[in-house]
């Protein structure tokens, strides 16, 4: 691809996340126009809005496979992988804002490759709660929830806190909880 091509991708796909996440209705030629893509060049790339959805979709996959991948969950010590994990996702998240659990309803394929993810940070939080660093008795489904807003907050609602300092909060706030005992 040549490289304008890609610039212009990259354009249409970092803004269609930020358009859509605001308004999923947003059209095509609108991302387009904020991008500072021509219409036809949008046009030519994603024939329909869904498309280029679509492609927004596997971009945040991506780079969620990519974070879970580089934390090493599975081998690294609990703490430090999840710090790893929400020190990655953190900007992930900022980066494609579009909520995947919501809107991949109308993408099959994109969905279970979400839940298969999902199935790995699962995973992990049960590791955790096995080597005794989340407190026993508490539902995963519980426990999960309570992960993903921290990470949530973390990235949307203080947007000033750099990837480091997100993850230091979130994982203090996740292992130790606010209370003062």
């Amino acid at each position: 691809m040549r490289a304008d091509a890609a610039r212009n991708l990259a354009a249409l796909l970092r803004t269609g996340a930020r358009l859509l996440a605001e308004n999923p209705s947003t059209s095509l030629s609108a991302i387009a126009q904020e991008a500072g893509v021509d219409r036809t060049t949008a046009h030519r790339r994603f024939a329909t809005r869904e498309a280029l959805l679509a492609a927004v979709f596997q971009a945040k996959l991506d780079a969620a496979e990519h974070v879970l991948d580089e934390a090493r969950l599975t081998e690294a010590p609990v703490a430090v992988a999840l710090h790893r994990y929400v020190e990655g996702i953190v900007p992930v998240s900022r980066e494609w804002p579009v909520d995947t659990r919501r809107m991949m309803r109308e993408d099959p394929d994109a969905d279970i490759r979400r839940q298969e993810l999902s199935a790995r940070l699962d995973a992990f939080l049960r590791r955790a709660a096995d080597e005794g660093f989340l407190r026993p008795g508490v539902p995963l489904g519980w426990t999960r929830a309570v992960f993903d807003e921290l990470v949530d907050s973390a990235a949307h609602r203080f947007p000033e806190l750099q990837p480091p300092q997100a993850a230091d909060l979130v994982v203090d706030t996740f292992l130790r909880g606010v209370g003062a005992s």
